[in-house]
């Protein structure tokens, strides 16, 4: 169901993809109601940043896997709905 829904925030252009916009994005919003998304083979760093935030970071599949799914012609394992 996760990637259906960050393929549908694609689609609008709600999503934010990887860490770095991710953090930017957490430390000038208030929007407290965002989803992160994680891939399954997230780098421990990443998981480590995202989690000092205290938000629910909901698992999907792998970088390789989800890209390909989505129709993206890169790698990502953070992807955010606003």
């Amino acid at each position: 169901m996760s990637i259906k829904e960050i393929s549908e925030a694609i689609a609008k252009e709600n999503v934010i993809f990887g860490l770095k916009e991710t953090l930017k994005f957490l430390k000038k919003s208030k929007n407290k109601k965002a989803r992160v998304f994680i891939t399954n083979d997230a780098r421990e760093e990443t998981i480590n940043k995202l989690e000092a935030h205290k938000l629910e970071l909901s698992k999907i599949k792998g970088k390789e896997d989800t890209s390909k799914e989505l129709g993206l012609n890169f790698e990502c394992e953070v992807f955010l709905i606003k």
